[in-house]
């Protein structure tokens, strides 16, 4: 295939449509794709040492970008394109290509003093970026004696560097946490893992600092993989970048190179792989999607990440807990609490501003059965429905699913009311509570009303053994509820955040705290607490319960630091 017809490989894109006074050189864009293999070469695993040869979807984008050119308005010849998003899923060749299109442009393009910087979302995706950059240049002699590389040996961080010594341009690698200001007047701008960006600063700093008149041809170069549906700048760019490639944005100077499966495609036929993974087979193992596919079509919490990571389909959420499907089939017309079984509740407060939860469980026959209680401030309701245009808290309230208390915040004697008709001639055996809130309420409860409170704290350590009983019993179709729509919501918000060891418990999607999970705290707790009887449940369910519960519940014996320790290393991430 000759390069021109290379150059139309870019999928849903076709350059030459729309390029009106830019033109294509073939040669310019021949040299690009043969400083390749002629000056890189890869620096790990099986193909260290060997020619960086380009696959056919590589070479349409290095065509692309250096092939184009055009006049700008001070007559001068520049390249065409100024700005590309790359859109493709994990290991398919992305750091390495980025890291040698950044050498490229360092040591080929005529530009003097360059500023080119590789930008990461954190400390160590920049050391990946510039150990393969360092070790491309080491191993051609070339470049290696035109330059002199600083930082290789340090934390990765702005000290990092390539300089081109005749010019002093340089090549330097910079985080989102590297401290000072980043760039003044860069020529190139690579930012890779654009979807793990805590937020559009670190890009609005190096995109508008393309401005300077002074640069002829800087080049933007975006490379992620999929996010999940919120605002950031990751979903920002990918809509425009859908936009020009779909003709609804003219914009001759951005190249859109977007390879994703979409929501329709089955995500577990290869051939949905093969479209969205240009380099399946080559560094893409076949069988390491193959078994990963398999997880994820029996745990739940897996598709998401299989599909957003490996796919690049936008899913709803980064990690889809439990699945919605799943959770409606479980549901029920209205029902009334059993005289005849054994009730465990959770009660999640939350902040007596907000939303507050009661989940009663109880088992019959093998089966879990669910009844959830609501309350939110009348005044709350209503500033929801005026200044966010949000009715449905209304609409629950009018529907009986949720219980509205007067005024600016939650009076808990409602609730503590509620609780009390509820186990009224009904045998209620523990509550579950979050000590970090509802101290005072449950100490009211127990001394005031006798009920068994137990604390159960927020943790890993007390969540995830109920989290992951609750997802099993509703992929096993084993829990039945009323079908509460707003507990419907909050069951599609929840996702579960892992943490190193497999742990799991109930997050929050938004960091804005508008996708409430409250009803599925106060539900975990509830299931915690059936799992206090280990004669009844474990023998009827199969669950494995700890020989000391309150070990694990209380959590006493657990050292404060190792709960702070979690919270700041997984609860912080965006």
């Amino acid at each position: 295939m000759n390069i021109r017809e290379t150059a139309k490989l870019i999928p849903g894109y076709d350059p030459f449509a729309n390029a009106g006074e830019c033109w294509f050189d073939e040669k310019a864009a021949r040299k690009a794709c043969d400083f390749f293999p002629l000056f890189i070469v890869h620096i790990e695993g099986e193909a260290a040492g060997m020619p960086f040869e380009l696959e056919p979807w590589q070479k349409a984008i290095i065509a692309n970008l250096f092939g184009w050119f055009r006049k700008d308005s001070d007559g001068r010849t520049v390249r065409r394109y100024r700005e590309t998003l790359i859109y493709v899923p994990r290991k398919n060749g992305k750091t390495p290509m980025v890291a040698a299109i950044a050498l490229y442009v360092l040591f080929v393009d005529k530009e003097a003093g360059q500023q080119n910087y590789i930008a990461a979302s954190e400390r160590e995706q920049a050391g990946m970026l510039f150990r393969h950059a360092q070790g491309m240049v080491e191993h051609e002699p070339l470049m290696a004696s035109r330059s002199r590389v600083y930082g290789g040996n340090a934390s990765a961080g702005q000290s990092r560097s390539i300089v081109k010594r005749s010019d002093n341009s340089f090549l330097r690698i910079i985080s989102a946490d590297a401290k000072g200001k980043h760039g003044g007047n860069p020529h190139l701008t690579i930012i890779d893992e654009l979807h793990e960006q805590p937020d559009s600063a670190l890009h609005d700093v190096l995109h508008t600092g393309m401005a300077s008149k002074n640069r002829a041809q800087p080049l933007f170069i975006s490379l992620t993989t999929a996010d999940y549906d919120r605002d950031s700048i990751c979903n920002e760019k990918y809509e425009y970048a859908c936009k020009v490639r779909d003709g609804q944005i003219n914009d001759v100077t951005f190249l859109p190179v977007i390879y994703e499966a979409l929501d329709t495609d089955d995500w577990t036929d290869e051939k949905t792989w093969a479209k969205a993974n240009p380099n399946l087979g080559v560094s893409v193992s076949i069988d390491y999607l193959r078994q990963e596919c398999a997880k994820a079509q029996e745990v739940p919490r897996l598709q998401n990440e299989f599909k957003r990571l490996h796919l690049d389909i936008r899913t709803k959420q980064d990690v889809l807990w439990l699945p919605i499907i799943d959770w409606m089939e479980c549901g029920r017309e209205r029902f009334e609490l059993p005289s005849d079984a054994a009730l465990y509740g959770g009660i999640d407060l939350a902040s007596k501003i907000d939303v507050a939860a009661l989940v009663w469980v109880w088992k019959k026959d093998g089966i879990f059965y669910a009844k959830t209680r609501f309350w939110v401030p009348e005044k709350r309701i209503h500033r929801l429905e005026i200044e966010e245009h949000d009715p449905r808290y209304r609409l629950w309230r009018d529907e009986c699913w949720l219980e509205s208390t007067p005024g600016e915040t939650i009076d808990y004697d409602f609730i503590r009311k509620t609780v009390l008709d509820d186990s009224r001639d009904r045998g209620v055996r523990f509550i579950g509570y979050d000590p970090w809130n509802a101290t005072q309420f449950a100490s009211v409860l127990k001394n005031n009303d006798g009920f068994e409170m137990v604390e159960f704290r927020q943790g890993y350590l007390s969540m995830n053994e109920p989290s992951k009983e609750l997802e099993r019993l509703i992929t096993a179709r084993k829990i039945v509820h009323e079908n509460n729509p707003m507990m419907n919501w909050m069951i599609e918000n929840a996702k579960a955040r892992p943490d190193p060891a497999g742990n799991i418990k109930p997050v929050k999607p938004d960091p804005s705290g508008k996708q409430k999970i409250d009803g599925v705290v106060a539900m975990v707790m509830a299931l915690g607490m059936s799992m206090r009887d280990p004669e009844d449940y474990s023998e009827s369910c199969g669950v494995w319960y700890p020989d000391d519960f309150e070990e694990v519940f209380n959590e006493q014996d657990e050292p404060e630091e190792k709960e702070s320790y979690f919270a700041k290393e997984f609860d912080e991430i965006p």
